[in-house]
């Protein structure tokens, strides 16, 4: 370790693929994924399924930043309360929408519509399912990663990496680069909250995209493979003891 470890930024994406935010703590709930991450969906016209989805679905059923580079930087504001998000991007501007809500729903088609590829089936429609958040896997998961492994992996590529091309979740402080995969199997408490360590995250060319400009601009696949032998980054935990977190809090490994 190289300095007290700590949770140094938690990060939510209150639409799947479209829109980043930082947030400065959050409640979560043992069984559950970060509160309003991932919330909503937007599916294409390839989907496998009609309005009305109940269930998760796979994530090729949706829009995604690796299908759509310009989806990669687009940010977001959300009000958790009152279920309204604000979403901004350098080339779209700036829409305020309620998701839940046809019209609105309509609105935020509309406006992604020109972020992405002709080439790729067209969107077509907004899902939420009530207590599952739209993750790339059925399971509860939270991502945690470390800021020394981002580092890390930029001083071998020459460049500064945002960490929002992760798309991931708690952002720890103190810990060795790519010291998160020796946790698997761990818990940790942060905060009042406890999470174990479930498995390493296989990455896809979505993180080769600039988060600012919606340009590829680095191979980050290609930097693991030759300096680890691997495309892996972060790990997904899940949460076994509810609690609230907050950004400054000190990481316990149990």
């Amino acid at each position: 370790m190289t300095a007290e470890p700590r949770l140094a930024a938690i990060v939510r994406h209150p639409i799947k693929s479209i829109g980043h935010e930082e947030i400065i703590g959050a409640s979560l709930t043992k069984g559950r994924a970060l509160p309003f991450d991932r919330e909503w969906a937007v599916a294409h016209e390839a989907a496998k399924f009609a309005p009305g989805l109940t269930e998760w679905a796979a994530k090729m059923n949706f829009l995604r930043g690796v299908a759509g580079a310009e989806l990669m930087a687009i940010s977001a504001v959300s009000d958790e309360a009152a279920r309204r998000v604000t979403l901004r991007h350098p080339r779209a501007g700036e829409i305020v929408l309620a998701p839940d809500g046809a019209t609105d729903q309509q609105r935020l088609i509309n406006w992604l519509r020109p972020l992405w590829p002709a080439s790729r089936p067209a969107p077509a429609f907004v899902v939420q399912v009530p207590g599952q958040a739209m993750t790339d896997w059925p399971n509860p998961f939270l991502s945690v990663l470390g800021l020394a492994s981002n580092a890390e992996l930029g001083r071998r590529m020459g460049k500064t990496l945002s960490i929002h091309r992760w798309r991931g979740n708690l952002w720890l402080d103190g810990l060795e680069p790519f010291a998160e995969f020796g946790l698997i199997g761990r818990r940790l408490r942060i905060g009042n909250a406890v999470l174990k360590v479930e498995q390493k995250i296989t990455r896809c060319r979505a993180t080769c995209v600039d988060p600012v400009t919606g340009q590829e601009d680095g191979d980050t696949l290609a930097a693991l493979n030759a300096n680890w032998g691997h495309q892996d980054f972060g790990v997904y935990a899940t949460v076994e003891e509810p609690g609230r977190i907050a950004r400054g809090d000190k990481l316990e490994i149990l």
